[in-house]
């Protein structure tokens, strides 16, 4: 299937030192892609170039077709893109009902209950957002994303710091959202637990980009399970993807 996005032989440098070289990005609809890679290995720069949060010194960002040579996440919101980044998203003091209203009164959508409920986050509409704790917090900032309903959606460390339960609601509020035909790409590093509901793994790794194809796939690729598991781990977790899916 054709994607949504796609960022192709990007090249970034942080003044002596080469970050990527000629890394891919691809954003499918209704595809869940999980890039995976060890802190400083160049995966939330390739995202962030992905958004038009940086720019990159060689490669091209395309979305929807068009060759974006300055991508502005905020300028593309209204066209279906929407961008999480790995950073407080919400006023401190306003609730996350006065955030969702303003979303539905710029978008013209309807009232965001599914998105809410979704997130698990119906008893934290009326608390002040800098009252929620880091996992409510990323659980908040989500359901404004999906109450947008976007159509590609760059997610970076969603589930960075926050407890297994909140990971859990936020793993399946992403998986959800790319069966409603979304392109859904989730940078993290906690592969054992991000990878049950990836339907495609890319890993980020010395400076480049290798899509490893399902979560199966990935498994059997032996450098990356060397690197992250062992190959008794490996097998252990193929073992649950059959048994899921």
């Amino acid at each position: 299937m054709t994607p949504v996005l796609q960022a192709d032989s990007i090249h970034k440098v942080f003044g002596p030192r080469t970050v990527l070289t000629a890394a891919t990005l691809r954003a499918v609809p209704g595809q869940l892609t999980y890039l995976v890679g060890r802190n400083g290995c160049g995966k939330s720069t390739l995202l962030r170039i992905a958004a038009g949060e940086l720019q990159a010194e060689g490669g091209v960002v395309f979305y929807k077709g068009r060759a974006m040579l300055r991508p502005r996440w905020h300028r593309l919101a209204r066209t279906g893109f929407a961008y999480l980044p790995d950073r407080e998203l919400l006023a401190p003091r306003r609730t996350l009902r006065e955030h969702l209203d303003v979303v539905v009164r710029q978008f013209g959508l309807p009232e965001p209950s599914d998105a809410v409920r979704r997130c698990g986050v119906e008893r934290l509409l009326d608390v002040p957002c800098a009252s929620l704790s880091t996992g409510e917090r990323r659980r908040a900032e989500l359901a404004t994303i999906l109450a947008r309903r976007p159509d590609c959606l760059l997610a970076d460390e969603p589930h960075r710091h926050i407890d297994p339960e909140d990971r859990a609601v936020i793993s399946e509020a992403l998986r959800d959202l790319a069966r409603t035909g979304c392109a859904v790409v989730v940078t993290g590093h906690e592969l054992e637990d991000l990878i049950r509901a990836a339907d495609a793994v890319t890993w980020c790794t010395d400076g480049t980009t290798y899509e490893l194809g399902s979560a199966k796939e990935a498994l059997g690729h032996w450098r990356l399970v060397r690197e992250y598991m062992g190959a008794r781990r490996a097998t252990e977790l193929l073992e649950e993807l059959e048994a899921i899916r």
